[in-house]
């Protein structure tokens, strides 16, 4: 399988002079997801913890409702791209005939394909109560992203999501050129692993977009944390979904969008200071 990061030779043109050197930067490719033979969809990403894309992806849209639905699943490399070969069971394999579509989709693109604007923004899934967390936790939770964001440090041009448990840390991350399939990457990896996500949060290093917002429902996650701000309409399906959406995460705070009732009450002055907006 080709790396996730490439050496490219550059000139750089810095203080007066040109030099020579090179530098490390992400690969992307075409990643093409088909189900019982069939192409559903194109994706440029970033080629590494392509299983675990593959499930996400399969969840966040809906085309499975669990991981074992999908009965095999081949990751076959070819010469302009990469294609993640699944099949489904029977029933699933009906329902998938009827609503496949053929996109290519752009880095990053989270809703590729939709067909009407009622698609685009359906509601999301209503989040179960969950846990509470406080400032501190959350406060920890952010700041533990960076330090385990590999193909970032050597590249510094890709985003991850991750998902943090109290007690344990986090428990998984992943990477990509594009916040949505990081996102889809973490949602496969905590289905393997039948993470319990209604006890942790999803932590993103990108902004909070609608999509962003179903994907993280579709995990089950009470509370998002994310390093940059919403959208209006990712602020109103959060809202809806019964999602803590918090956000502007930094070293001195963050800000409380939506459902602030999770975030408990008793803060010592040492704690972060949020706001609710």
């Amino acid at each position: 399988m080709r790396d996730p990061v490439f050496k490219a030779d550059r000139k750089v043109w810095r203080d007066g002079s040109l030099t020579d050197g090179a530098r490390l930067i992400p690969e992307e490719t075409a990643l093409a997801l088909t189900y019982n033979g069939g192409t559903y969809a194109v994706m440029m990403g970033t080629p590494e913890d392509l299983s675990d894309f593959a499930i996400g992806f399969s969840l966040s849209e809906g085309i499975v409702q669990s991981a074992d639905e999908i009965e095999t699943l081949d990751i076959v490399e070819l010469d302009d791209g990469i294609e993640l070969r699944m099949w489904l069971k029977a029933d699933k394999a009906e329902q998938i005939s009827e609503r496949r579509r053929h996109i290519a989709g752009p880095t990053g693109c989270g809703i590729c394909g939709i067909e009407s604007i009622a698609e685009a923004v359906k509601p999301a899934a209503v989040v179960p109560r969950g846990r509470c967390f406080s400032p501190r936790e959350i406060m920890t939770a952010i700041a533990s992203v960076a330090p385990r964001q590999e193909i970032n440090h050597q590249t510094r041009a890709v985003h991850a999501a991750a998902f943090w448990m109290p007690g344990r840390g986090i428990v998984a991350l992943r990477e990509d050129v594009g916040r949505h399939n990081a996102l889809d990457k973490l949602a496969g990896a905590l289905a393997r692993d039948d993470i319990a996500t209604s006890e942790g949060m999803v932590l993103l290093t990108s902004r909070v977009s609608v999509e962003m917002v179903q994907k993280t429902a579709a995990i089950g996650a009470p509370l998002m944390v994310a390093v940059s701000a919403p959208t209006a309409l990712a602020v109103r399906m959060a809202d809806a979904a019964g999602i803590t959406l918090a956000a502007i995460a930094r070293a001195d705070g963050f800000e409380v969008f939506t459902h602030a009732e999770r975030i408990t009450a008793t803060v010592t002055a040492k704690e972060a200071v949020y706001v609710v907006a």
